[in-house]
């Protein structure tokens, strides 16, 4: 069963989301054995506060290579698709093509950084990175690097133990719905009117000095107001 369109109907479904939560203070709550339904679903929820299913497979995120791909989205024929219904056109469940731009953003946000912020990053990733026991998925993780930024990818690579990267390879789109055509979801290059944004960075940052920061002043019983005082004042 799909949402509605109904705009007032729309709108509970978040309210009663947020009153499960409060109710029961766990995202969980469709597990518990009278929310759950009678017919299982098996989805890539997992972990936080009274958890009730017990997950079998690797992945807990599709695509995935590691577990079969599964769970995988089902197709029309498989139980699930979204009802079509003519309003003004045709409702449909997709995304604009701006969402098949992996990367422009992720350079823009990386250009902009300071070399003291993007060593971080770069000293960030190769540390993470180097947790993971599957060479196949930091080869792909390491070329995701290489369309954001060459250097970055080579530092990560050399950092985990794989070859220099020399050019940025294509990334397939593994996001497509059950019923579509790969051809249609191809990843996009996008472009951005600005190279850098400063906004972005850190490096404007004023260091030395308390301006534009919150500082609390905890006082206690028989503390000399006049003293206080004068202390928020400079």
């Amino acid at each position: 069963m799909d949402f509605t369109n109904d705009p007032l109907l729309q709108g509970r479904l978040f309210s009663y989301t947020d009153t499960q939560l409060s109710r029961l203070g766990s995202p969980n709550f469709h597990e518990i054995p009278i929310n759950r339904p009678v017919v299982p679903v098996y989805n890539n929820q997992r972990e936080a506060h009274m958890r009730m299913q017990i997950n079998k497979g690797k992945a807990s995120y599709t695509p995935n290579s590691i577990g079969g791909g599964c769970p995988y989205l089902a197709k029309a024929a498989e139980g699930f698709t979204s009802h079509q219904e003519k309003i003004d056109g045709q409702k449909i469940r997709g995304r604009s093509k701006s969402f098949f731009d992996h990367f422009s953003q992720a350079k823009l946000f990386y250009n902009s950084q300071s070399e003291p912020e993007k060593n971080h990053i770069k000293d960030a990733l190769s540390f993470e990175l180097s947790k993971c026991i599957i060479p196949a998925i930091r080869e792909r993780m390491v070329n995701n690097l290489s369309n954001v930024d060459l250097d970055l990818a080579s530092y990560v690579a050399a950092k985990i133990g794989l070859p220099q990267i020399k050019n940025a390879k294509p990334v397939e789109n593994g996001a497509i719905p059950a019923d579509g055509n790969p051809k249609d979801y191809k990843p996009l290059k996008g472009t951005s009117s600005i190279k850098r944004s400063a906004a972005l960075s850190m490096a404007g940052t004023v260091k030395d000095s308390i301006v534009s920061r919150k500082i609390a002043i905890l006082a206690t019983d028989g503390v000399d107001e006049k003293e206080i005082t004068k202390l928020k004042k400079h």
